[in-house]
């Protein structure tokens, strides 16, 4: 791939386009796919949602380059304890999700539009049996609710779970997050107001979270989210971005470096692919996953790799990119 002008100077060397298929439909989508860069610091991963603009996507190009060029910040631990990520399926699914990697900690994908709030709790109570007494379950409604859906649906799915440990990103207002967490006891984390917002420490200010969910490449890299969760004072769960393990060995970095890490992590993503760019998939095993950075295995980029319609609309949105910043 023609490597832009401005990532030359910065030390970016290589660059190859791969796609690889979802297990099941998540976030809408069934294929994930991006671009590998290559710096002195290592491999590292850019891959915006294609529903980001340029601009938006600009973030993400900054935190592959800081991660390709600059080393990561010194880990404070040698393992992260992870959620399983449970997408919105039928709850016999879900219950057999559930119990891949061994965590303890489970996030449950609601409010899809192509489910009921009937089958958002029976998908709950199905984890629930799964993972037994002690675990916590967590909810993401992705912004779908208004503040008065929210003040419905939560009740019923805090008590399918047997109460709920936070609901993540319930509404995508922010005076709705501050007006629903004084309404109810159930913690509130904070997502898109943080990583698809002009100020990601709004939402803090505003004091409308209980807990901010981090993902580096839409914040603009490790350091910078280490940066904001010291300027927002509240406890973070690092989350992916549906990345290859290149990218989420990122978000370990970041988890591994904060100071505080008193929640599980969204970071056990890579059983969402069909398959991995790396020989040793970062996995999770008994809840937790090595802060590792993998090195991308030449064998299976060439099986992942792009084809060449798909590596032409990378390259057009890395230069594209690279302009913007």
């Amino acid at each position: 791939m023609l490597l832009p002008t401005a990532l030359r100077e910065r030390g970016i060397d290589r660059a190859f386009a791969w796609t690889i298929p979802m297990t099941t439909r998540f976030r809408g989508i069934t294929e994930r796919d991006g671009l590998l860069l290559h710096g002195p610091a290592g491999w590292a991963e850019f891959s915006p949602f294609w529903d980001y603009d340029v601009q938006e996507s600009a973030a993400w190009l900054r935190a592959a380059l800081a991660d390709a060029t600059q080393p990561r910040p010194t880990a404070l631990r040698e393992e992260i304890e992870v959620n399983v990520t449970i997408p919105v399926v039928p709850a016999v699914l879900a219950h057999r999700i559930a119990t891949v990697g061994g965590a303890r900690t489970a996030k449950i994908k609601v409010a899809d539009p192509g489910s009921t709030l009937a089958e958002d709790a029976e998908r709950l109570e199905a984890v629930r049996d799964a993972l037994g007494p002690g675990a916590h379950l967590r909810i993401d409604a992705n912004a779908a609710w208004t503040l008065d859906q929210a003040l419905d649906a939560l009740p019923v799915l805090d008590r399918a779970a047997g109460g709920l440990e936070y609901a993540e990103q319930p509404c995508a207002d922010i005076a709705d997050l501050a007006s629903l967490r004084r309404a109810m006891d159930i913690p509130i984390a904070a997502d898109e107001s943080v990583r698809r917002a002009e100020d990601p420490l709004r939402v803090a200010r505003a004091e409308a979270a209980d807990v901010l969910v981090m993902k580096v490449q839409p914040l603009g890299g490790v350091q910078r989210c280490l940066d904001l969760a010291e300027q927002a004072g509240l406890p973070v769960v690092v989350s992916s971005a549906l990345e290859s393990s290149v990218g989420l060995s990122a978000g370990l970095a970041l988890a591994a470096a904060l100071p505080d890490l008193p929640h599980a992590c969204g970071l056990a993503t890579a059983t969402l692919l069909t398959g991995d760019l790396v020989t040793d998939a970062l996995l999770a095993h008994g809840g937790t996953l090595p802060v590792e950075r993998p090195q991308p295995a030449p064998e299976l980029t060439d099986r992942h790799a792009a084809p060449a319609e798909l590596a032409a609309r990378w390259q057009q949105r890395l230069e594209a990119c690279a302009a913007a910043l």
